[in-house]
């Protein structure tokens, strides 16, 4: 683990304590009641057996058990209340912490984490909520050490050299079990790790399984899965033997407490320097000097598990983005100004990957066709257009106006309905899809289904076909009605009349009379192809023919061979 994520752990649980320190308070105001109350119970007891039993005095008696009963009344009170104030506090820094993790694993910036999609969903559940837990940790051990306190102050009142021995023997024992702290801390995080590891491989495996099916891969996929969940249960093995020991230690050493402080009280009382009452009120108090000491080996074991699940999450809100705010298109003005000020897209001599000295011009109100003859050139540009490629990670000129949505080929639905998929891109979730649903042909697919928009959608869309999942990711882009929309391969997976509806429909949604909006696609579509103003050949990695998809088709034989059908 890294200074900056072990330091960016320790910021995130100090920003926690801040903002959540109103409850905090009243959550330990309110547990040191009850700890205090707890130690309290066996020295009203002790009290009343020696000032209303020993001497029969039924007033005293009376007024004994409704002191009692108030302390008792306390008791649950102040537990009650501290626990509601903590338990709040933890569930709203557990909600703080996932919403700001889940923002800055899909800020269009590309927080560079290096975690899959798994990883960085155990990330945002698993350890957000383990970090939060601290804030039960941190105020139950200081009221556990005022429990304590009270004990060891009741002890001293009643024999010094007892009230002594139990305040120097609790600081040893936790000093002793806390040499085991770090030893727990790394097979805590190493642990985190191979689960968070394991859960982002089954997420992957899940979502290719129809063409680890093809391939016939399932085997190998199934053997690889088993690995890693057989090093997840390593780690948990190893992780738990350190936290065996801690809280036997912790336990052992309560009840050698309790065995010492008993059998100390057992010689006074036969010896007579104490009375019956204050024989009851020590092994009431032995008793209860267990359940804190075991208790503070648990919380410190819990506060390492704790700060290692926070420098995991450091590693994600904390983690430096790849793009600059306006090369993700995020609203702000891009960090150029393209030389035709009217253009939505302007690429010159750019160099990407396989892209070699590529130029390209998108203009207002146009619908660009662009022609990849190799596959590789059609992912580099599109990540260029999407905004995942870093100033830092290419050469050229390349200027993207703000508001450009990126539908990548590759079409990812949330679970819900077919309704909050299609509108889950439009600014309050409400809006007419009616016409977004017509041109992307996805009004089909809602009269196929017995939902209709109602229909339910798995997580990623798996009760659908690939078609289907194509049409409703189209709709979804159109319903945004973005200024400028790029399409990857938006109709591989239909049959041509459908293709065929769906280029109509774009264009006549998109591309009206008096439209300034801007379509570039990506494709080998010749449906598309022909409702495209211009159509651009991509080459080795640059343009190499422009023109009407009814000129390239007559005079360009790559071209024919690529997109005629």
């Amino acid at each position: 683990m890294s200074e900056r994520q072990s330091a960016g752990g320790g910021r995130i649980m100090r920003r926690a304590l801040v903002r959540n320190r109103g409850r905090l308070a009243i959550g330990i105001v309110g547990t040191s009641l009850h700890q205090t109350a707890e130690a309290l119970v066996p020295v009203a007891i002790g009290v009343i057996i020696d000032r209303a039993v020993a001497t029969g005095d039924g007033a005293a008696l009376a007024l004994s058990l409704a002191g009692l009963a108030a302390l008792f009344t306390m008791l649950t009170l102040s537990w009650r209340y501290g626990a509601r104030s903590l338990v709040a506090a933890i569930q709203k820094e557990s909600h703080l912490l996932r919403v700001e993790a889940s923002t800055r694993a899909i800020d269009p910036r590309r927080a560079d984490t290096g975690l899959r999609s798994g990883e960085l969903l155990s990330v945002a559940t698993s350890d957000a909520d383990k970090t939060a837990r601290m804030l039960h940790f941190i105020p139950a051990a200081f009221a556990t050490v005022v429990g304590l306190a009270v004990a060891a102050f009741s002890l001293l009142r009643i024999d010094t050299a007892l009230g002594a021995g139990v305040l120097i023997a609790v600081p040893v024992l936790v000093a002793a079990v806390q040499l085991a702290g770090p030893l727990l801390s790394r097979r805590a995080a190493a642990q985190q790790a191979a689960v968070a590891g394991t859960a982002g491989l089954a997420t992957d495996l899940i979502r290719g399984l129809p063409a680890l099916r093809g391939i016939g891969a399932e085997e190998n996929a199934a053997h690889r899965y088993r690995e890693s969940s057989a090093t997840a249960l390593r780690s948990a093995l190893r992780a738990a033997v350190p936290s065996g020991l801690y809280l036997g230690t912790t336990t052992m050493g309560g009840g050698l407490l309790l065995a010492g402080v008993a059998g100390f009280a057992g010689v006074a009382a036969i010896q007579g320097r104490i009375t019956v009452g204050e024989l009851v009120t020590i092994v009431g108090l032995a008793q209860f000097l267990t359940e804190p000491v075991r208790e503070l080996g648990m919380y410190a074991m819990g506060f390492t598990v704790s700060r290692a699940s926070a420098d995991r999450l450091a590693r994600v809100v904390d983690a430096p983005f790849r793009l600059e705010a306006a090369e993700a298109g995020g609203g702000a003005e891009p960090a150029e100004a393209p030389s035709d000020p009217d253009a939505r897209v302007e690429f010159k001599d750019v160099r990407h990957a396989t892209l070699d000295g590529l130029d390209l011009v998108l203009g207002p109100g146009e619908m660009l066709g662009v022609v990849c003859l190799e596959p590789a050139d059609a992912q580099a540009l599109f990540a260029l257009l999407s905004g995942q490629v870093a100033a830092a990670e290419r050469e050229g000129r390349a200027v993207v106006r703000p508001g450009l949505l990126a539908e990548p080929h590759d079409v990812d639905l949330f679970e819900g309905t077919l309704r909050s998929n299609v509108l889950a891109g439009v600014p309050g979730g409400e809006g007419d899809i009616e016409p977004a649903l017509r041109a992307s042909a996805a009004d089909e697919v809602v009269r196929t289904v017995p939902g209709g928009l109602d229909e339910p959608v798995t997580d990623r869309g798996t009760t659908l076909s690939g078609g289907q999942r194509q049409r409703v990711g189209l709709a979804r882009a159109l319903a945004a009605d973005p200024p400028v929309l790029a399409l990857h391969d938006p109709t591989t997976a239909v049959d041509a009349v459908t293709e065929e509806n769906i280029a109509e429909g774009l264009r006549a949604l998109r591309h009206g009379p008096a439209s300034d909006r801007s379509t570039i696609v990506l494709t080998s579509s010749p449906a598309l192809l022909a409702r495209a103003d211009r159509v651009l050949v991509v080459a080795a990695g640059r343009v190499a023919a422009e023109g009407t998809h009814a000129e390239l088709a007559a005079a360009d034989a790559d071209y024919a061979r690529a997109v005629l059908r």
